[in-house]
């Protein structure tokens, strides 16, 4: 597969997260506060909730319901209740088009 646009940069805004969805895989796309876009699976690993409606803090985006935050690089939470990891996914930009393949992770 290769990857598909999920949004213009332009209409990210900074420090938000934009739930988008790719072949039925739910992708949360931040544009953190340094201009740089990330992708991360949008389902908390802890209670099975939509992340994009969360909370963005530098690189880290928190889970509104239960407050795991999860690294916007790695996935990785950093703090309980989670304890699994969320996918990452690789983000390309083409002029103003944000691009994911859902079935193209990063590496930690």
């Amino acid at each position: 597969m290769s990857a598909s646009r999920v949004c213009a940069l332009s209409a990210l805004e900074q420090d938000t997260a934009l739930r988008v969805e790719v072949d039925g895989v739910p992708i949360a796309v931040v544009l953190d506060s340094a201009g740089e876009v990330h992708a991360i699976g949008d389902v908390c690993t802890h209670g099975d909730i939509s992340l994009s409606d969360g909370f963005v803090d530098g690189d880290t985006l928190e889970c509104w319901a239960h407050g795991s935050a999860f690294s916007l690089r790695t996935g990785k939470p950093l703090n309980l209740p989670a304890y699994e990891p969320v996918p990452v996914y690789a983000v390309t930009i083409d002029g103003d088009d944000v691009l994911i393949d859902p079935t193209v992770t990063k590496e930690a």
